[in-house]
């Protein structure tokens, strides 16, 4: 089944470049231990809420950016062995980063089952979303999550929504995904992602949307708290299947036996 490694992490926006650059040195060593693609995505309308929001999430500093990205693996064992390599060998992937571009300290991640995915997640435009969603929620929130799509998402526009059930979502010391959402006993967190044309195609969905709930229009019963749901916009920064089409692999030795992984190298 397919399993991704989901991310958010704060990039100074002078950075931007700097951050890109590393990520395409990155792509080939991924590439070579069985990822098939992966996908950085650059905040571009990102609301400060209410109780949780994506510039908490990271606790951004000002001038700083949200990067939200997933490493879409054929399962979650080609992906856990990916990850036990590239803990045994530390310098390669030091060197491919080159010079910290963000402070992997406030990065948050974890490792996701594919539960949903209907039509592309290949768009000019995405949303992203973190959910708390009860453990035992998890076929409702799928029901929701295929309702809304034919429903609202569809019919809007959008070229695809994608949902993925936290698996391995690890506790950190100064953020995580839980404290993301503010999740409680017995909460997984829900990753996600909409794909869309472009951001003007997004927006004119979201106010129809909008539109719609303050008419009255009848609402689903929510199997999550949306108070604690947070979303964003976000452009597009490196496709692997675009950016890293010529990238040639840095390393072909097999992936060693799975471990527990840490992408941002912060114990």
């Amino acid at each position: 089944m397919t399993y991704f490694t989901g991310s958010v992490t704060p990039v100074p926006k002078e950075n931007r470049d700097g951050y890109l650059q590393s990520l395409r040195r990155t792509w080939p060593l991924m590439q070579a231990r069985g990822a098939l693609r992966m996908v950085e995505t650059w905040s571009e309308d990102v609301q400060p809420g209410k109780r949780t929001d994506f510039l908490r999430a990271v606790q951004a500093q000002d001038g700083e950016a949200v990067g939200f990205a997933w490493i879409e693996w054929p399962d979650k064992a080609t992906s856990d062995a990916a990850w036990a390599d590239i803990m045994q060998n530390p310098d390669e992937m030091s060197q491919a980063m080159g010079q910290a571009t963000f402070d992997g300290r406030r990065m948050i991640f974890g490792g996701f089952q594919s539960f949903i995915t209907d039509g592309t997640d290949r768009g000019g435009y995405y949303t992203g979303f973190l959910t708390p969603v009860p453990e035992g929620n998890k076929e409702a929130f799928g029901r929701m999550a295929k309702s809304a799509w034919e429903e609202e998402f569809q019919p809007r526009g959008c070229l695809g929504n994608y949902e993925s059930w936290g698996d391995d979502v690890p506790r950190g010391k100064l953020t995580d995904m839980y404290r993301a959402v503010d999740a409680r006993d017995g909460e997984v967190v829900v990753m996600s992602w909409s794909a869309w044309p472009d951001r003007a195609t997004a927006e004119e969905a979201w106010r129809g949307m909008a539109a719609g709930m303050e008419a009255g229009q009848d609402m689903p019963d929510m199997p999550f708290d949306g108070k604690r749901m947070i979303w964003a916009g976000f452009e597009p920064l490196f496709d692997s299947e675009t950016d890293g089409r010529d990238a040639t692999p840095a390393a072909t030795r097999a992936a060693t036996p799975a471990a527990t992984h840490d992408p941002s190298g912060r114990g």
